[in-house]
């Protein structure tokens, strides 16, 4: 499972111009699932989202999480995170989850996050051709891939 992580003032997702999602403070995650991904990979990842500490406090370190300054999280299903480019200029998107495999572990993930305390969880359109806003703060951006963890 592979995660881009934007941290952001705010974001929304579209389809055919109509808003499907939208938060303000918080996280904009687009979220690849990879053939063989688990429900343990996506609580991990849920869990270390909920945690990770790229907030500021008080004293301008980036030292809070997104639960503590009881942020919102936008997560958009992106199957192009799992883009096998080793061999010529055409992406493969063998390595990606089958469609049904992958929004239950979207959707897995997505009630995960609730679990762990983040209040406001917005999606998008699974499989659905998207536009994404995204007004960045920092810009902070961190990629987290659960296959990392799993071989250390």
């Amino acid at each position: 499972m592979r995660a881009v992580i934007q941290r952001v003032n705010k974001s929304s997702v579209s389809v055919d111009g109509e808003i499907k999602g939208s938060v303000g403070k918080g996280y904009n995650i687009l979220l690849g699932v990879m053939d063989g991904d688990t429900e343990k990979q996506a609580e991990l990842l849920a869990s270390k989202v909920a945690k990770l500490r790229v907030f500021e406090d008080e004293a301008g370190k980036m030292n809070k999480s997104v639960t503590d300054i009881g942020g919102e999280i936008l997560v958009v299903s992106q199957f192009t995170l799992c883009a096998d480019i080793k061999k010529g200029n055409r992406p493969s998107f063998t390595d990606s989850a089958p469609p049904e495999d992958a929004n239950r572990l979207y959707e897995f993930f997505c009630s995960k996050l609730r679990e762990n305390g983040i209040s406001k969880v917005e999606t998008g359109v699974f499989a659905a051709e998207m536009k994404v806003e995204i007004e960045n703060d920092g810009p902070v951006t961190i990629v987290m891939d659960t296959d990392i963890w799993e071989k250390r």
